[in-house]
């Protein structure tokens, strides 16, 4: 594992980039995390992807709101110091547009094509949080460079504004998995059945399951939201799609 610096039209994205051991082509997975920032836990979670043998890489996706890191991870278990800290990260998601976005993932793909030991040809993209939600919109914006996407515990992907996430599915060529935490208020039942119509009128090949039990947030070990079942099965569901779309 190595952290790479990654030039943008605003600025510079911190991010990790993980290959197996080894020489060799190494299919590309490219992890946007969650509101809390590249830390040990997202480090942790590239390279389990790396021992199946990928190539991943994680940037900062909130780089234009500074350096990684971006939260001290012990206030992450306290959830009052959580709430606060999520507070502080808001108005860096709010600026984080569509349109930047989408011009970040574009030098994001780019930059990583262009990495020794990474296959050529699409990637699947792997999103938690708030990065489940990019991950998304990512795909929209290039069905051809993005053949599949796991998004875990994601939220606002069905929204009532006219650019909703889930309004842009029509575009989606390759296969989609959305693990849902139970309870959330911002992935609500209601918003994940208006997900799967959109996903099933356009003909998506799709999986969305609703993780029982399991919180906002249940991937993350080092936050007071983790909930042992729920990342267990997000590893079982997260490996078994990219072993389909390899």
């Amino acid at each position: 594992m190595t952290t790479v610096d990654i030039p943008t039209a605003d600025g510079t994205a911190d991010a990790y980039l993980v290959r197996p051991e080894g020489d060799g082509q190494y299919p590309g997975v490219l992890l946007f995390m969650d509101a809390f920032g590249l830390r040990p836990r997202i480090a942790e979670m590239a390279a389990r992807i790396a021992e199946r043998g990928y190539a991943v890489l994680a940037p900062n996706i909130l780089y234009r709101g500074g350096r990684s890191p971006l939260v001290d991870p012990a206030d992450l278990q306290d959830p009052e110091k959580r709430g606060a800290t999520f507070g502080r990260l808001m108005p860096m998601m709010q600026a984080l547009t569509q349109e930047r976005l989408t011009a970040d993932t574009a030098t994001y793909l780019d930059f990583f094509a262009a990495q020794d030991g990474v296959a050529a040809g699409p990637v699947v993209i792997v999103g938690y949080c708030m990065g489940g939600r990019n991950a998304l919109i990512a795909m929209e914006a290039f069905p051809d460079r993005i053949k599949a996407l796991g998004s875990f515990h994601a939220g606002r992907v069905v929204t009532d504004e006219a650019d909703s996430p889930h309004l842009g599915v029509g575009s989606i060529t390759g296969e989609v998995y959305f693990g849902h935490a139970d309870n959330d208020g911002s992935m609500t039942p209601d918003q994940i059945k208006a997900l799967e119509t959109a996903l099933s009128e356009a003909g998506v090949t799709y999986t969305s399951e609703l993780y029982e039990g399991s919180p906002h947030g249940y991937t993350m070990t080092d936050t007071a939201m983790y909930h042992q079942p729920g990342e267990e099965r997000h590893w079982a569901a997260l490996f078994a799609l990219l072993d389909r779309t390899r």
